[in-house]
């Protein structure tokens, strides 16, 4: 009873200040935000202002109020009033509601959080919708270090080169006078890119480019990067034998979301380390574990169910894939990696040959305790029968049997 009547209290009281912004009885202080013809001046209460955003902290100390109660007066011309009013919301309320806001309203908002200085907002911002602020007709005018801060995270969910159009793009509109067309830039512009884009071009990851995007997209400006990392770069898509250079990012994460059920692989990082898993076995491409991998789902129990015979009419003729099985009544995950195409039957015995096949069983979606085995028996690492399938070695076997799941 009291833990319930302390959290109606603070209800209560985050009502009562959200309810002080209709009230101008007690106001000590106007905003000014906007710029013409869109300018709104706004009644706050300076006690409440001083408590939250820096910025307007540091503003208020040079505005308190005379002797004579004159109104403090601050102007904000950068932040629009519908982005004031949500921000003001969030300081009196501890409320931000992005219900009825599209991309630009969000990326508005964003920028206006950077300014007062409220970093819990803008650390909000940028971990909810990272994709969508780069999707934003406004996003080249985001500060640099709010740029840095969106290509350093590995949950973007893009392709590597819409990262890179991006910051191209927000690169030149840093510099509206250089054309868009690299081939007609002098040996100034490319320094002048070159220096716009000094802190994002590290945390680009190149070697997660295909060759066709390489050759599209990167090619054009090989003037803006390093002559080590442009040679590394072009090594590792014309010869796959050559050594990786220190220090190289890997891929950002995979969205499993729609791919493979949440309800059976509930962490990122066991997809993550089995990938890894599969490109370490890939021994004739020494780049291979730095390059983006694209998951499809082929089957789901759930949808289209258990049986091998379900199995081989939605599997067989594709390779290189990854089988899932969660165990009835544990929390664990089994299942193993195929790189050879899926087949009803294989000749003599069933029996097919490969030495980059693997199984692995995860606890307690677990990425860290996870063990991942390698294929002893090479000649019998996978079979292929209409009655049984997936089939990996003698260790994961499904047959047409229901409670199998």
């Amino acid at each position: 009873m009291i833990s319930f009547c302390h959290i109606q209290m603070v209800v209560l009281q985050t009502q009562n200040y959200i309810e002080l912004l209709t009230d101008d009885e007690y106001c000590d202080i106007t905003i000014e935000v906007g710029e013409e013809p869109n300018v709104k001046i706004i009644r706050a209460h300076m006690n409440i202002l001083c408590c939250r955003p820096l910025y307007l902290r540091k503003a208020l100390v040079t505005k308190k109020t005379s002797k004579d109660n004159l109104i403090a007066h601050i102007n904000l011309p950068k932040i629009s009033p519908k982005t004031f009013q949500i921000i003001l919301k969030y300081i009196y309320g501890g409320i931000l509601s992005l219900n009825d806001q599209d991309n630009s309203d969000i990326l508005k908002l964003l920028l206006a959080a950077d300014e007062l200085l409220l970093q819990e907002v803008v650390d909000y911002l940028q971990n909810k919708i990272p994709r969508e602020i780069f999707k934003s007709l406004d996003f080249t005018s985001l500060p640099e270090k709010s740029l840095i801060q969106l290509i350093k995270r590995d949950d973007l969910q893009m392709k590597e080169v819409e990262v890179w159009e991006y910051v191209l793009k927000w690169g030149l509109a840093q510099n509206p006078t250089l054309s868009s067309d690299p081939d007609t830039w002098s040996d100034d512009d490319f320094k002048i890119m070159e220096n716009t884009l000094r802190h994002c071009l590290s945390l680009i990851r190149f070697f997660s480019l295909s060759s066709k995007d390489f050759l599209q997209s990167v090619r054009p400006y090989k003037r803006i990067l390093k002559h080590q990392l442009y040679e590394d770069l072009l090594k590792s898509h014309l010869d796959p034998d050559s050594k990786p250079t220190d220090n190289i990012s890997l891929p950002r994460n995979i969205k499993i979301n729609g791919i493979i059920d949440t309800k059976i692989v509930k962490n990122l990082s066991i997809i993550t380390t089995i990938s890894r898993q599969v490109d370490k076995l890939d021994i004739r491409n020494n780049f291979a574990h730095l390059k983006e991998h694209k998951f499809q789902l082929l089957i789901k129990g759930s949808r289209d169910g258990y049986t091998p015979k379900v199995f081989h009419e939605l599997c067989d003729g594709t390779s290189h894939t990854v089988t899932f099985i969660k165990i009835k009544g544990k929390d664990e995950i089994i299942g193993g990696y195929n790189p050879l195409i899926w087949k009803s039957s294989a000749g003599f015995n069933g029996y097919k040959k490969t030495k980059e096949s693997f199984i692995f069983s995860f606890k307690n979606n677990n990425a860290k305790d996870g063990i991942i085995s390698n294929i002893e028996d090479t000649d019998r690492a996978i079979w292929y029968n209409p009655s049984a399938g997936p089939f990996f070695g003698q260790d994961i076997i499904v047959y047409a049997d229901n409670s199998l799941q």
